[in-house]
């Protein structure tokens, strides 16, 4: 959801591409600007759900779609600024340039496209609709809490408005000081608080880090398509130390820290959580109680993929009448 994600993609990229090299690019006549009221939500998610569940079994490496379409949705919206009101998921901008050739969105072109065949079968949700859908279900069909969820996105016919880059998180600044700084920079620009920002990192609980994405290597969590406090209770209880070999090989990649296995890794930005003192007091609840964090969660990231929507704002009901 796997949700704090570093610039250079570390989030779940596929791991079997060949699975889905099927999917054909956007055809224009599938294109439409927003989802239609009629869109049958229920039929769209019950079909992202089976898309999962296929793809995880014709890979049968432990790896799946479930963290990828978690960091769809994610990159999507969260190019959000509250001082301009730019960027989000509305306009669904990042297929195309300068969105689509960004670091941060390296790989997330397999992403879309394994969504193509859902798009041709249900052509009234919009694009902006599905990826973020896709992100809801992801984190569902992995066992995590429901997520509100509305439709009304709207399809932009080119990335002309894009924001610019550089709105997504980094994995590391250089400096535990500078990350923790960055980390807030980025989340509160979007109108988060600290513990909204330590909720939506729990998602690190889904996905792995590949090296030919990102440059990073490993998954956060033994359960990398399970839903829970995992990431938490990990960041708490392990002992974490600089990754220095490979393979036995020396490490050449970027800084990253692993367990005494090396077989599960944390990010700079997230061994920040528990350096900083108002954020360790919140992954120390999280890793206590799991309720606490799927509600903060569900909260969290339906508000993300709504930032920057322009959503009919109810009349209130004196107007009605």
């Amino acid at each position: 959801m796997n949700v704090f994600l570093a610039r250079a993609t570390h989030m779940a990229a596929p791991a079997a591409v060949a699975t889905i090299v099927l999917y054909s690019n956007f055809p224009s006549d599938v294109h439409a600007k927003a989802s239609s009221p009629k869109t049958d939500v229920k039929a769209v998610k019950a079909s992202i759900s089976d898309l999962i569940n296929t793809d995880m079994e014709k890979r049968g490496d432990g790896t799946s779609l479930i963290g990828t379409f978690v960091r769809l949705a994610w990159h999507c919206a969260g190019t959000y600024s509250k001082l301009d009101k730019s960027g989000g998921c509305n306009g669904a901008r990042m297929r195309f340039d300068p969105e689509a050739s960004w670091g941060a969105n390296a790989g997330l072109n397999v992403a879309r496209a394994a969504l193509e065949p859902i798009k041709e079968k249900y052509p009234d949700i919009s694009y902006a609709d599905l990826y973020t859908l896709a992100g809801v279900v992801a984190v569902e069909e992995a066992g995590g809490p429901e997520i509100p969820f509305r439709i009304g996105r709207e399809d932009y016919e080119s990335g002309e408005t894009s924001p610019p880059d550089g709105r997504l998180p980094d994995a590391d600044k250089g400096s535990k000081i500078k990350t923790i700084a960055h980390i807030r920079d980025i989340f509160y620009r979007m109108g988060f608080d600290d513990r909204e920002i330590v909720a939506l990192l729990g998602a690190h609980a889904l996905g792995r880090c590949h090296t030919d994405a990102s440059g990073y290597w490993g998954p956060w969590t033994f359960a990398e398509n399970t839903f829970s406090n995992e990431y938490f209770r990990l960041l708490l209880d392990e002992r974490w130390s600089p990754k220095l070999t490979h393979n036995g090989k020396v490490w050449d990649g970027p800084d990253q820290y692993e367990d005494n296995t090396g077989k599960l890794m944390m990010l700079p930005s997230d061994i920040a959580l528990v350096q900083d003192p108002s954020f360790r007091k919140i992954v120390e609840l999280y890793a206590k109680d799991e309720d606490a964090f799927f509600k903060d969660f569900a909260k969290a990231f339906s508000k993300l993929l709504e930032l920057g929507v322009p959503f009919p704002v109810a009349k209130p009901w004196w107007q009605v009448w």
